[in-house]
């Protein structure tokens, strides 16, 4: 018997390997992603069941080996885990949050995930972002929703000069090649 294994193919994946000088971008390997909703008293269950503890400030990230939790608004969050561990991790979270008034949502393949790094990653950045990136402004650690151009992007500042851009699979190849433009400026 044959066996055909598939490899999942993002829509980033003809593009990789760009690299500037002053910036580069890098496709995120593939995660399991969910959209999680829920009230405030279901928030420590939901962090024990998924091995992170939920960040308690607003537009905040906190992140532990393979996962990370992204507070998105008062009661949503976007949650990272391994790509292998999608069931298990939607069961472990469903059993913590049952009896509670949730919305628990498996997101994996709606988005896909790219990283921009380097010194000028900010100011390339903030050709199609309006918000301020300075490290006052928007502190490593901080995430949000925005918008690059005319896409909606959840932006997620790891560290320094590193950002992490969450982004719908259509509108990846449009941000992707918007961000590639504007750092040929510092090539």
């Amino acid at each position: 018997m044959v066996e055909i294994l598939a490899k999942r193919q993002g829509p980033l994946d003809h593009l990789a390997g760009a690299r500037g000088a002053a910036v580069e971008l890098s496709v995120a390997p593939p995660r399991a992603k969910f959209a999680l909703r829920c009230r405030a008293d279901a928030v420590a269950a939901t962090g024990r069941a998924f091995g992170i503890v939920l960040p308690h400030e607003a537009c905040r990230a906190t992140v532990m080996e393979d996962g990370a939790a992204l507070w998105l608004g008062p009661d949503e969050w976007l949650l990272f885990a391994a790509e292998g561990d999608a069931d298990a991790t939607a069961g472990q979270l469903a059993t913590a949050l049952g009896g509670t008034h949730h919305s628990l949502v498996d997101v994996s393949h709606r988005s896909c995930g790219f990283t921009v790094h380097g010194e000028l990653a900010a100011t390339v950045i903030n050709h199609g972002c309006p918000l301020d990136l300075s490290h006052a402004s928007f502190a490593v650690g901080m995430c949000t929703r925005t918008v690059f151009d005319k896409a909606e992007i959840i932006l997620w500042r790891v560290d320094k000069h590193t950002y992490h851009v969450e982004i719908e699979r259509s509108y990846a190849p449009y941000v992707w090649n918007m961000l590639v433009e504007a750092r040929e400026e510092f090539a």
